[in-house]
């Protein structure tokens, strides 16, 4: 395992023993919004210059080095049509399928990807992003679907 996924794995423990902790304190729902402050501020940090290409594929397309550099193995599909900017963002490995196991969870789905999925949406509300597939579910990858209506001229 190379160094850069090492730094994810430990992100990742960091994350589910803090909404474990959360969790137990607090309950699901306030350990959920207190996970949530500040979080969508930093997605504006990092994903704030990528959507701010002509359409959502370019900034995809830029994140796959990043994404395949931690040990993900990403493709994205553009699937713009009838005025809306589209993409999927389709991961091949997710690193965090053991990881969650350790803080007594049976997916990471909740404490990773929909976490991101909810500070994306409040960071860039005229963006829409959904999970339609999960590794943790069975299928073979996790697809992501990111929408916005499509810039002038597009």
């Amino acid at each position: 395992m190379d160094n850069a996924n090492v730094v994810l794995i430990d992100a990742a423990r960091k994350k589910f023993a803090r909404f474990r902790e959360l969790t137990d304190r607090f309950g699901e729902e306030k350990a959920w919004e207190t996970m949530l402050e500040g979080f969508p501020e930093l997605q504006k940090q990092r994903m704030g210059p990528l959507l701010a290409l002509p359409t959502l594929i370019e900034g995809f397309m830029q994140s796959i080095p990043i994404f395949n550099s931690i040990g993900m193995d990403m493709v994205a599909v553009d699937i713009s049509n009838r005025g809306i900017d589209a993409a999927l963002e389709i991961q091949k490995v997710c690193p965090y399928l053991d990881v969650c196991r350790e803080f007594g969870y049976e997916t990471p789905c909740h404490v990773i990807c929909e976490l991101d999925m909810e500070a994306s949406h409040r960071a860039f509300p005229e963006m829409k992003g959904e999970i339609l597939c999960r590794q943790a579910f069975g299928s073979p990858v996790c697809i992501f679907k990111y929408e916005r209506p499509a810039k002038k001229g597009r």
